[in-house]
């Protein structure tokens, strides 16, 4: 799954930011980038082999709840300061934790019962389906249909033995990761840099918390799946969320969406290598689609707008 801070424009960071991210500074923002949606797709193939012990939805709690508090850690902002900005726009920002909260948590239940890449294949719809209508280009409808072929290659009508529970949790992913992307950029206008990201993840903690208390005595008697848990938490949503705000700074908004769009064939590669999952030549030649059809939709919007 894509890093939250997907649709936002970032704001310039803190000067105490700007040190510790000095490092990045050399890194080619591809390459920053690159290692971000592998770290994303890593996170969930470790995530995918706590489900057996946590449960999918458990695993899901603790990995937002642990992101919520990393990200708090990066923001600088003391609580009651955040408190106040949510409290100042609670409807927007309570919105936007239900988001995250249902990607997040319909994306573990999907990866649960279908492979990691064909999980991805579906919830790219999202997205793809918003580039799609806010643009009002004939043209990138006709993208939505190669990535619709895409998905009919992939779903039981052609023949794929995938579970179709598990596509209608990736789908319902995919709309709680459409609707992420709305309400992220009204979020980034009324909040101060990312204060809005970490609050939103504060929500989605707190919705997932009855998962979180299911889970507890098991954290607490075995370190090493709470560890597991915090590597989940740091590769899906702390690295991604650094590497991605150094690189779209120094690239442009069409190349960033171009290299995002190779997400599904990236979870195909972790899922067969990590989790020994594979979709065969059609499920290939799905995936093609998807990422073909994102790349079109991103590379035409973009020379709309310049």
């Amino acid at each position: 799954m894509s890093a939250p801070s997907n649709g936002f424009d970032q704001k310039p960071e803190s000067s105490s930011s700007s040190s510790r991210l000095s490092l990045l500074g050399t890194v080619p923002p591809t390459l920053l980038i690159l290692f971000a949606i592998l770290a994303i797709q890593l996170g969930a193939g470790i995530a995918k082999q706590l489900f057996s012990i946590l449960s999918p939805e458990g695993t899901a709690a603790a990995r937002i709840i642990l992101s919520a508090l990393l990200l708090t850690l990066i923001t600088g902002k003391k609580i009651p300061a955040l408190l106040k900005t949510f409290t100042s726009n609670w409807r927007l920002l309570s919105g936007f934790g239900l988001c995250i909260a249902a990607m997040n948590l319909f994306f573990y239940l999907a990866i649960s019962r279908i492979p990691l890449g064909a999980a991805v294949t579906f919830e790219f719809l999202g997205p793809l389906t918003v580039a799609a209508v806010t643009s009002r280009k004939w043209s990138h409808f006709l993208w939505i249909a190669l990535a619709a072929v895409g998905v009919l290659l992939l779903s039981p009508f052609s023949g794929a033995e995938l579970n179709t529970i598990g596509i209608m949790f990736a789908l319902l992913a995919g709309a709680g990761w459409a609707c992420f992307i709305i309400l992220a950029g009204r979020v980034s206008a009324k909040t101060d840099g990312n204060d809005g990201l970490a609050i939103g993840m504060m929500v989605a903690g707190f919705v997932l918390m009855p998962f979180a208390v299911a889970i507890l005595p098991t954290l607490m008697t075995r370190p090493e799946i709470l560890l597991a848990c915090i590597a989940v938490s740091v590769l899906s949503t702390t690295i991604p969320f650094i590497l991605e705000f150094e690189a779209l700074k120094r690239m442009s908004k069409r190349s960033y969406g171009v290299l995002v769009s190779a997400e599904p064939a990236v979870a195909t590669l972790v899922g067969a290598v990590l989790l020994q999952e594979h979709l065969g030549w059609q499920g290939m030649i799905a995936i093609s689609c998807v990422v073909i059809a994102a790349i079109g939709i991103t590379v035409s919007d973009q020379q709309t707008t310049e």
